[in-house]
């Protein structure tokens, strides 16, 4: 191999690097690239928009404060709308294990940009990666920004929509199953009459404050850390970029963003995207506990609960006939775990904001943004692939509500709590009705069994016999 053919010499600070020749980045991302060969892991294509937006919108804002010219920052912002649109994501070839503030990639992003407004300025002039692409700007600031323009822009546009999908198949089912009585259950344990429909009305309930969670934590996403540049004392930036720069991401992404109101919370602290992991980690405590809620209750077909049908997506065994197995809730049940394991991630990286900086930056956003494209993923598979195909099966829920003996605490107000436990564990013991138990006892006269274990009214608020 010719190495003057592939490569071409660039110098930075350090000296002399060698760079691939067709490469549009420089010096310092080719050292990072060398430095950090760990997992492979690079950025998501989200957060290089996000850089991207930043870039575009910043050389707009500096041509008008008079600091670039305006031809050179017309090349800039549409080098840097290349990158927006994913045009160079192969040029942004660095580990997410790397520099704890970003800069690194903050470089990376400088240099293919300045790259590429050089190209299309027709090679002259040069434009600098940090005298022009980072004007006013510094890897301190611009990092945090893109963190929360990547996250707020994902929660808004894929995960929120996702659960209200979720949400509106859970309550649809709850309409469809309000007329379905059945068991409930604490501990595992046969516990008195619920109605299937108030189940998966309480699962609707849980996803519809996991979405007002998250837009309460969004809220805190809209914080931008541009304007405080090296520590957050806005060096070498003008008092109106951040305003002006913010404005207009906020205009070109329809959604609301300002400038953070203390510069040196916005940069030492990761405290709102901590925050913001909490409620995708509340997320995923809530469908897990739906996805296995949805597991048991359709367990069997002959030796488990079966109160419900889920659809069959596929065969379920290499060497058992015509098994099929619960999937969509183990996929789903996996992905909040790996989320849970992400806020574990996320929390470690936040507690290491040393004085004026952050220094765990990057994984943080990786698995920030991992954990939202995750869980709106799979909230959507499991919307479609099982919610809204589940059946339930009315002849199950009626044998065994029969069998329960929790209905024996119906008759409280008629015979009193210690009869009534007699009674449920007598039913218990010879595997009879609670009726069959207190007709035989003679507790009650017939024409008062009726009302005193009508299996609907136990269902809502009240007391019987009274």
């Amino acid at each position: 191999m010719n190495m003057a053919e592939d490569y071409r010499i660039e110098k930075d600070s350090l000296g002399e690097v060698r760079v691939p020749a067709s490469a549009l980045y420089g010096a310092q991302t080719q050292r990072a690239y060398e430095n950090f060969r760990i997992s492979g892991t690079r950025f998501p294509r989200r957060f290089i928009a996000a850089l991207g937006i930043v870039k575009r919108e910043g050389a707009h804002t500096n041509a008008e404060l008079g600091f670039l010219d305006g031809r050179l920052a017309d090349a800039i912002a549409r080098a840097a709308d290349e990158v927006v649109e994913g045009r160079w994501d192969e040029q942004f070839v660095l580990d997410i294990y790397q520099t704890g503030s970003g800069t690194s990639t903050n470089m990376n992003a400088n240099e293919v940009i300045a790259t590429r407004a050089t190209q299309l300025l027709g090679g002259s002039p040069r434009v600098h990666a940090n005298d022009h692409v980072n004007f006013g700007q510094s890897s301190n600031d611009v990092i945090p920004a893109a963190i929360h323009i990547s996250a707020r822009t994902a929660i808004h546009e894929e995960l929120i929509p996702a659960l209200e999908h979720l949400h509106g198949a859970l309550a649809a089912k709850a309409r469809e199953f309000d007329d379905v009585i059945k068991s409930g259950r604490t501990h595992l344990m046969d516990a008195t009459p619920v109605r299937l429909g108030q189940e998966f009305a309480g699962y609707a309930q849980q996803v519809r404050r996991g979405i007002e969670r998250l837009e309460r934590a969004s809220e805190e996403l809209a914080e931008l850390a541009l304007g405080g540049t090296a520590v957050g004392t806005g060096i070498n930036t003008h008092p109106e970029f951040a305003g002006r720069t913010i404005a207009r991401i906020s205009a070109a992404l329809g959604l609301e963003f300002r400038e953070a109101e203390n510069h040196f919370e916005a940069q030492g602290a990761k405290d709102a995207a901590v925050n913001a992991s909490g409620a995708l980690n509340t997320v995923a405590v809530s469908l897990m506990k739906i996805a296995d809620d949805l597991r048991w209750l359709g367990s069997g077909p002959t030796a488990g609960i079966g109160e419900i049908l889920l659809p069959a997506t596929q065969p379920g065994s290499s060497i058992m006939p015509g098994k099929v197995n619960p999937v969509m809730s183990e996929a789903l049940m996996m992905v909040c775990a790996r989320v849970a394991g992400s806020h574990t991630t996320i929390t470690i990286c936040g507690s290491r904001g040393n004085f004026e900086l952050n220094v765990m930056m990057p994984v943080l956003t990786q698995a920030l943004l991992e954990s939202v494209t995750l869980l709106a993923n799979a909230a959507r598979a499991f919307s479609d692939r099982c919610v809204s195909g589940i059946q339930a099966n009315r002849e199950r829920c009626r044998e065994l509500l029969e069998k329960n003996p929790a209905i024996a605490t119906a008759l409280n107000p008629y015979i009193g709590y210690d009869a009534a436990a007699t009674v449920a564990k007598e039913a218990a013991s010879k595997g009879e009705s609670v009726r069959e138990v207190v007709l035989r006892r003679g507790l009650l006269p017939p024409d008062r069994m009726d009302e005193a274990l009508n299996v609907r009214s136990m269902t809502e608020p009240g007391i019987a016999g009274r």
